[in-house]
């Protein structure tokens, strides 16, 4: 029995019960390896399940309008994935009469589909022999060859390529999942793997060494650039205010509670909000407060503002009902820890009743 059949039968005996393999149609292979790009499996599946229910297919989402798409994935983060697939969605209805391509290098043609997910789609969805090279396979590979060299190149992509490609056989779908599982349940990063219970233990270098968790080598990552932010929580009867970032840059387009850049006292808040076209008739302090991002982290600290109901906000802010925030608008989970603050408001309405 070669590698792959070893492989492919462990597959077969321990794969990972997932909805979108369940039903593996294209759509559903699409969405879930653009939910999956740097959102952990057990993250994702309750979002796929959601979308999938309000968006069932292609011409659903090529239809669907952007507060819908985007409060489907409030939470997920990296908005511009969604964004993206909507933008492809509607080249597909318009260019492949509603068929999602069924090749590696058409799907690279449309926004949003890198290298690797071009390869997952056409390998899992059409049967298309590619190796689907992510960080699991790249480590696995790095694990295997005892890899020395930085595995975040060009040439080290390469060379897991023409690996994986000797060894998968007739279902090049199955071997890619295959892999990924194999790296998330045993040669799974920052540990020891379990390579008891690997059926690719035979054959691997860096096991036999004793090395397993000298490999994959990285390059340092930098560190994240700190931002302090003050963020603005203001009350209407029954609303907050809102407004949309802009088009470009982080969280382009999503809506966000007002905040300013620095750590400010209640008098510069109440002096930021009125320069918002906001009377601030109380002010509250609020918790502090952090969100990481890839390359940057947010550290926050918040006020809540009670508003003059007689005030004319600046152009851009609206006032919005935390149910209407809840159902309608999609609010980055930067700002989770604010709008928490109007659910318990809606909580103790509840307890009233």
């Amino acid at each position: 029995m070669n590698e792959g059949e070893k492989l492919l039968r462990w597959y077969d005996a321990n794969r990972r019960d997932l909805p979108w393999r369940r039903e593996p149609t294209p759509y559903h292979v699409w969405l879930s390896e653009i939910m999956l790009q740097q959102t952990r499996v057990e993250a994702v599946i309750t979002y796929y399940k959601r979308f999938t229910q309000a968006l069932p297919d292609t011409a659903a989402l090529a239809a669907a309008p952007e507060e819908q798409y985007l409060k489907l994935w409030e939470g997920l983060g990296y908005y511009s994935r969604v964004r993206n697939m909507h933008k492809a969605a509607g080249i597909v209805m318009e260019q492949y009469g509603g068929a999602l391509p069924d090749t590696a290098a058409q799907l690279r043609t449309l926004p949003g589909i890198g290298e690797y997910t071009s390869a997952a789609i056409a390998s899992i969805a059409f049967g298309e022999k590619i190796a689907a090279v992510d960080g699991n396979l790249l480590r696995i590979f790095a694990r295997r060859t005892a890899y020395q060299q930085n595995i975040k190149t060009k040439q080290a992509l390469a060379a897991a390529q023409a690996y994986y490609m000797e060894r998968m056989g007739e279902r090049p779908g199955d071997f890619n999942q295959a892999l990924m599982d194999l790296g998330a349940q045993i040669c799974a990063p920052h540990r020891m793997p379990d390579c008891a219970a690997c059926p690719w233990r035979e054959g691997c270098i860096s096991c036999a060494q004793g090395r397993q968790t000298d490999f994959p080598v990285m390059p340092a990552k930098a560190a994240r650039k700190v931002e302090e932010k003050t963020v603005l929580l203001i009350r209407g009867i029954g609303t907050a205010a809102i407004r949309r970032r802009p088009a470009r840059g982080l969280l382009a387009g999503m809506y966000e509670f007002p905040n300013l850049p620095g750590h400010l006292s209640a008098k510069e808040a109440l002096r930021a909000a009125a320069q918002m076209g906001v009377t601030g008739l109380r002010i509250r302090r609020l918790p502090e407060a952090k969100h990481i991002f890839t390359h940057r982290e947010w550290h926050m600290i918040g006020y809540e503002i009670m508003a003059d109901p007689l005030a004319l906000p600046e152009e851009g802010m609206i006032f919005v009902s935390t149910r209407q925030l809840r159902e309608h608008y999609a609010l980055p989970s930067a700002f989770a820890a604010y709008a928490a603050f109007l659910e318990e408001d809606i909580d103790a309405d509840r307890e009233n009743l």
